[in-house]
């Protein structure tokens, strides 16, 4: 993954994410859907704005289903925004990077 992207897998996403001392966005994607692929730049540069601030990973859903099962990630690219290890906002489908730096600030704050 690109500068501040970090990639998650089943094993590691309950230290990585849930257990982050900052706020994590992931974003839920499969090398198959042509709008998460779309979406991949606008994830990574916010990665690098808000470097420090909020975490930002991807979870390819394809080799990591365990964890997008359990929490319900029925349609992506879907973007989960956790807090404390707890899921305090979604974004699924395409977004503009306007919305979502939006959803980072309120995060971050």
């Amino acid at each position: 993954m690109a500068g501040n992207l970090n990639e998650y897998s089943d094993s590691d996403f309950q230290s990585k994410v849930r257990e982050s001392a900052l706020p994590v966005m992931v974003d839920f994607w499969a090398p198959w859907c042509g709008p998460c692929k779309a979406l991949t730049p606008t994830v990574e540069k916010l990665a690098d704005e808000f470097s420090g601030r909020v975490v930002v990973g991807k979870m390819d859903i394809q080799d990591h289903p365990q964890t997008a099962g359990a929490l319900g990630i029925r349609s992506i690219p879907a973007l989960l925004f956790f807090k404390g290890g707890d899921v305090v906002d979604s974004l699924v489908g395409s977004a503009s990077e306007d919305r979502i730096r939006d959803k980072l600030e309120g995060l971050a704050g």
